[in-house]
């Protein structure tokens, strides 16, 4: 099962606003969805109330292999969810034995 973080569209006509879900990517754009992980709103003013996601809870559906649609990707760039999710990513570097010691 493909898994994708998408948008759904919500709101009435011309005052559209967004979901972001994560959803199995053979089902509709409308239709079923596995888990809402928030909602963007692209017409409202304020800046800060315009994207609100589950930080934690995309990362973790990233981390199992979801992958997010260009446009949930270019909000979760806005926002640092894919920077934290990528340094979440890196592994420790292990520590560098030196010759000689005690």
């Amino acid at each position: 099962m493909a898994v994708k973080i998408r948008l759904t569209r919500m709101g009435r006509k011309k005052a559209p606003y967004f979901r972001v879900v994560v959803a199995d990517q053979r089902f509709q754009r409308d239709g079923r969805f596995l888990e809402i992980l928030g909602f963007y709103h692209p017409m409202r003013k304020d800046a800060g109330e315009e994207v609100k996601v589950d930080q934690e809870r995309a990362i973790m559906w990233m981390g199992r292999g979801a992958r997010p649609s260009e446009t949930v990707r270019a909000l979760f760039r806005k926002i640092g969810i894919l920077k934290k999710f990528h340094e979440s990513r890196k592994k420790p570097s292990a520590p560098v034995k030196t010759e000689g010691g005690n």
